[in-house]
């Protein structure tokens, strides 16, 4: 058998890790006769892990409470959903990255829209309505800012977005949010939804360097008519054009003067070499086009903590979107302590840039290892068979 001192760290440290993080900050307080705070926790923390419902986490766990317990539980302890995300907030910055605040980074801030299918819990602003995916056009939408640094996107801050809420109040929220945290923002990366007059505006006022991909609008060019907008820059060559951009602020028409850049992409395609003419809307960030260009490709490396967290996130049927809120910001939970500890055990980690090993420890691997500590806690894998009353309870005959 392998001594301790053979690893540089365990299965047991990783799950003490996220725990207390999570235990730290949401603050569960919960005394039932089946059932305490701290299994109501490890019980959360295994459906995470194990990326199933609350009802098939319990199902397994020989030493556990059912799930119906569970839900009382979280019934009866949760906060009201504000509070709710002020302390998922606080617990994603539990713990940051020391090379997180030598110099400024950049932010990337996107909206993740996780489809529902089914009817408002209490109020019809809880549904986000956009474009169909996956069969609906309703969904429950969460915003992040997330710190890129060393390829790593690390969340500090999640806030929900309701029916019709403006982008720019969203923005405004994460901001707040950032700013305490204490992390210099170099410049912003928005996504394409954030590109309006309104957000760009207050961009401008606080002053704040942004990289936003520009929504091409215009007419079109037709027989003896040239097109005009952001239409006909995209026609022009690599480089950066003054543009008034105009659209609605509340009830008036607003106008704001914005950089335009020009940036072509090359690639291959079934075999034949393309090109593609990319728009982004800049302001206070010193680049080349192709600079521009590949310093927000990086940006896009925010869809794969979307898909981490989809890796954690307990699945659901509840319309409770307080619950859906806990269920998402304990999966970013668990992908911010995977990221703090590749910054604690990388090398050189006292240096601006840190090197990474990814290699050592993979965040499926991560879940793999607190659904190992918890389910020893709790007994999962100890069912003997199919149990003699519920199949007795199932076939029986009116």
């Amino acid at each position: 058998m392998r001594s301790r001192r053979q690893y540089i760290i365990t299965k047991d440290e990783v799950h003490g890790y996220a725990n207390y993080w999570l235990e730290k900050s949401l603050r569960l307080e919960y005394k039932g006769t089946k059932c305490t705070a701290s299994t109501l926790l490890q019980v959360l923390l295994i459906a995470a892990s194990r990326t199933v419902s609350v009802f098939a986490a319990c199902r397994d766990l020989a030493n556990g409470p059912c799930d119906q317990t569970i839900r009382n539980a979280l019934e009866a302890t949760l906060p009201g959903i504000t509070e709710l995300e002020r302390r998922l907030n606080r617990s994603l910055a539990t713990e940051l990255p020391k090379a997180l605040f030598r110099k400024s980074r950049q932010v990337a801030i996107d909206l993740t829209l996780i489809p529902y299918h089914g009817q408002p819990y209490e109020d019809e602003n809880e549904i986000y309505r956009s474009k169909p995916k996956s069969g609906t056009s309703h969904f429950h939408a969460y915003a992040t800012a997330a710190v890129v640094h060393k390829g790593h996107r690390y969340t500090l801050a999640l806030t929900r977005v309701e029916k019709g809420e403006k982008m720019k109040v969203v923005v405004q929220r994460l901001l707040a949010i950032v700013r305490r945290r204490q992390v210099k923002v170099r410049f912003l990366l928005l996504d394409k939804g954030f590109f309006s007059v309104e957000v760009i505006s207050y961009l401008k006022r606080a002053r704040l360097g942004f990289i936003i991909p520009a929504m091409v609008r215009g007419r079109k060019p037709k027989p003896g008519k040239k097109a005009t907008g952001l239409r006909a820059i995209r026609k022009k060559k690599n480089g950066y054009y003054k543009h008034t951009l105009t659209g609605e602020v509340g009830e008036k028409k607003r106008s704001t003067r914005v950089t335009v850049c020009v940036s072509t992409k090359y690639y291959t395609h079934k075999n034949k070499n393309c090109r593609k003419k990319l728009l982004y809307v800049i302001w206070k960030v010193r680049l080349t086009p192709r600079e521009i260009r590949e310093t927000y490709r990086k940006r896009f490396g925010i869809e794969t903590s979307y898909r981490q967290m989809n890796e954690a996130r307990i699945k659901t049927c509840t319309r409770d979107p307080a619950l859906r809120l806990l269920f998402v910001g304990i999966a970013l939970v668990l992908r911010n302590v995977w990221v703090w500890l590749h910054f604690k055990l990388a090398k050189g980690k006292w240096d601006d840039e840190p090197r990474l090993f990814l290699e050592l420890l993979r965040f499926q691997e991560m879940l793999l290892w607190i659904a190992q500590v918890v389910g020893t806690l709790l007994g999962a894998g100890q069912r003997q068979g199919i149990e003699l009353a519920a199949y007795q309870r199932l076939t029986e005959t009116d």
